[in-house]
């Protein structure tokens, strides 16, 4: 058996790519760890480490979307890994095939990061929010809440209360932080399907503000 010398960067990350067996799609991109990396051999399916929510996570553990290993390869400088499996299910939280469903066409202008200003930040969520309740886009997360009606998104916002409530009994600032911007999402979309523009809920809270 040969040694593998696979170059980690400086978080003890690398980068694997996921590829369909049969349709040769590239599916998804997630990070690994030397821990990942055994588990996936062991078990013969994906596993990954969530950078944002600091913690191992098995492709499909939830949705049931699971990827069963065909061939794990890695590349000629040993700092990316190209996974094929088979898959069960859409690779991309969005229900699409792969995350890879969006075109950069010529005359596209890419979008100015997101402002720093918290009041700012809500508004141009709920922009962006009008809009995919407007265009319902295809593959768009959001649209598909909105496409569903209301049951969908307030189910949302009721898990993500609970995971939010669960992460604060943990006293673990990393998933606390995570889930409460899960929950300020959903809320936000629910706000955007009742036309109520986050600067009112602001206002609300500036009027109950008592120096």
């Amino acid at each position: 058996m040969s040694e593998i010398e696979l170059k980690f960067n400086g978080k003890g990350l690398i980068p694997a790519i996921v590829q369909d067996s049969k349709s040769k799609k590239v599916l998804m991109m997630a990070w690994m760890t030397p821990e990942t990396i055994e588990m996936t051999r062991k078990t013969g399916f994906t596993h990954f480490f969530s950078r944002s929510r600091g913690k191992v996570w098995k492709k499909g553990e939830e949705s049931g979307n699971t990827q069963k290993v065909a061939k794990m390869e890695y590349d000629c400088d040993a700092d990316t890994l190209l996974i094929t499996v088979e898959a069960k299910g859409p690779a991309c939280h969005t229900g699409s095939e792969t995350c890879w469903f969006r075109e950069i066409a010529d005359g596209d202008e890419l979008t100015k990061p997101a402002p720093a200003d918290s009041e700012e930040l809500l508004a141009r969520l709920y922009q962006v929010l009008q809009q995919r309740k407007k265009d319902l886009p295809e593959g768009s997360y959001t649209a598909s809440l909105f496409k569903k009606g209301e049951n969908a998104y307030l189910k949302k916002i009721g898990e993500e209360a609970v995971e939010l409530v669960m992460a604060c009994k943990n006293n673990d600032e990393k998933e606390i932080v995570y889930e409460a911007a899960d929950l300020l999402f959903h809320m936000m979309v629910a706000l955007t399907a009742h036309d109520i523009p986050p600067e009112k809920i602001l206002t609300e809270l500036k009027n109950r503000f008592k120096p």
